[in-house]
């Protein structure tokens, strides 16, 4: 087998078994070293022929080398959320059991803000319209104003935003379970009267482990939550 026969004979089984994004990256950086020039190899300029043990090396070793270049590094457990109960903005029960199983992103906002809820809801229902094929995805919103988002003003807050109810939940409740929430649960912000919040939302697993933060000021955001959720979803459960 001629070296331009063995390179096609290696892209085709490369692309076959490996990602198409991971086997284009790792064959145009790395891939490389194992094409040297077939001019070299004979005199003459002719295809030099490679005995049949020396072809399976090199294509073993160059499908080896595609294979480690499209692992791709799980996400870091950095927190567990407890099971809670609150209320949710159609004023009925929500026990935080309905979103185990599922992926959920959450954030902390409260409806009479003038500052960044209102920009960081219009970016939840963007993630909401961005994973309208993957209705098991959740979204989660905890006031931090209890005394005054109630379930009904939390339904119109939700309303204005467009918030689908089978999927994006806003929660009220005693102020001193979002408090616990807040703090030992997310590590985000008290709640506490003083409508000091963190502007970061939270991606939470289906096992309720949380797996990353994101500042909704970032220039990634949301381009690398909406990366890390359809990571998460190729997971094994």
């Amino acid at each position: 087998m001629s070296f331009r026969l063995l390179s096609t004979w290696c892209f085709n089984v490369g692309q076959a078994i490996l990602p198409a994004a991971a086997f284009q990256a790792a064959l145009s950086s790395d891939a490389r070293v194992f094409a040297p020039d077939t001019r070299r190899l004979k005199a003459g300029g002719s295809q030099d022929w490679l005995p049949h043990n020396l072809q399976v090396l090199i294509c073993l070793s160059l499908l080896l080398l595609l294979a480690g270049c499209a692992q791709v590094k799980p996400l870091p457990i950095v927190g567990q959320v407890p099971q809670f109960q609150l209320t949710s903005q159609a004023d009925q029960p929500f026990d935080s059991r309905t979103l185990d199983g599922h992926i959920w992103v959450a954030d902390f906002i409260y409806t009479t803000c003038d500052g960044p809820c209102p920009m960081m809801s219009h970016q939840m229902r963007g993630i909401q319209n961005s994973t309208v094929a993957t209705p098991d995805l959740k979204l989660v919103s905890f006031t931090v104003d209890p005394a005054h988002d109630s379930p009904p003003v939390l339904a119109k807050y939700a309303g204005h935003f467009k918030a689908d109810p089978a999927r994006w939940y806003f929660l009220t409740g005693e102020m001193e379970r979002l408090n616990e929430l807040g703090i030992n649960a997310f590590k985000l912000n008290n709640v506490d009267g003083s409508m000091s919040h963190s502007t970061r939302f939270v991606l939470v697993d289906s096992k309720r482990r949380i797996r990353g933060y994101y500042l909704s000021g970032d220039d990634g955001f949301p381009k690398n939550l909406l990366h890390d959720i359809r990571q998460l979803q190729s997971e094994p459960s």
